[in-house]
């Protein structure tokens, strides 16, 4: 089990982790409303919101497990 999806499209088994394009893109608009003036210690602090949950069967298969039907019903993306 890995935190980023990175790990599994290199061949790990599955991953659950903050969606790594979206905290790009909230660190970028925090960054825009510190150029606008605002005191960076007068900022909330930002947490993830969006999370993707990705699993490899290719790896799967090689161990020899078995992913049940609802495991991978609930992923975000299954990598064949």
């Amino acid at each position: 089990m890995y935190f980023n999806r990175e790990f599994v499209a290199d061949g790990g088994l599955m991953s659950y982790g903050n969606d790594i394009a979206d905290a790009y893109h909230r660190a970028g608009l925090y960054v825009g409303r510190i150029l606008k003036g605002e005191k960076p210690a007068e900022l909330p602090v930002d947490q993830a919101t969006k999370f993707e949950f990705v699993i490899n069967l290719t790896t799967a298969k090689t161990l020899g497990l078995e992913v049940p039907p609802t495991l991978l019903a609930r992923a975000d993306e299954v990598i064949e």
